[in-house]
């Protein structure tokens, strides 16, 4: 095997500002947005796209890539259809784990919680901003189920573009929404030279004054 085609041959020398507690704010998702506007500014493709985990009931994981559509101080939001695997494993078991995998910029966040649905509301409101054809993508794909060829699912959109053409509106699937991730811990992680990365935990804790404390884990 040659050198480009073994993992283990592979290596990058990361050489980065060291990340200093002292400089970190006392929230974390104060932390994130100035990481988050690194990442933009940087024009990384789709700096927002995340990879998340979550685990059925008995504890078998499951991971893929979604695209972050809002945070603030109550956590993350992304969207899904609600009978996909991720949905129903969030209903057996709401533990989820969030990872931003950074590489350009040899950093990355990964964020430990729980996820619960939004509201209705909030669910139409984002929906109403998605482009036509992902609104009608909604309804043809019941996503994570066995289909029987591509042809399948394209029939189902174009049925549907027919019945909701540019300009109908769409109704809001009641098996589509959002879940908002509440953050227990949020780790940011910087690469450094010779492994010696760095590795800042915000753990939710009562007895600290902002709610959050900080750790330093080893690399």
């Amino acid at each position: 095997m040659t050198d480009a085609l073994d993992p283990a041959a592979m290596r990058e020398h990361y050489r980065s500002t060291p990340l200093d507690e002292a400089e970190l704010p006392a929230e974390p998702m104060e932390q994130f947005v100035q990481w988050f506007k690194d990442a933009a500014a940087g024009h990384l493709h789709e700096p927002n796209a995340m990879i998340v985990s979550t685990a059925d009931a008995e504890g078998r994981p499951s991971s893929r890539t979604v695209l972050l559509k809002h945070f603030d101080d109550h956590g993350f939001v992304f969207y899904t259809n609600y009978d996909s695997r991720k949905g129903r494993e969030l209903a057996a078991n709401p533990h989820i784990s969030l990872l931003f995998p950074w590489h350009p910029l040899t950093r990355q966040v990964i964020v430990t919680g729980t996820a619960a649905r939004v509201g209705r509301d909030e669910t139409a409101a984002y929906f109403r901003t998605r482009p036509h054809g992902s609104q009608l993508g909604a309804w043809a794909s019941a996503q994570s189920s066995t289909i029987a060829s591509r042809e399948e699912l394209v029939r189902r959109y174009e049925e549907l573009a027919t019945r909701y053409p540019p300009g109908e509106q769409v109704p809001v699937p009641p098996h589509w929404g959002g879940y908002r991730v509440t953050p227990e811990t949020v780790e940011f992680w910087q690469g450094h030279e010779n492994r010696l990365h760095d590795r800042l935990r915000y753990v939710r804790t009562p007895e600290a004054a902002e709610g959050w404390r900080v750790e330093r884990l080893s690399p």
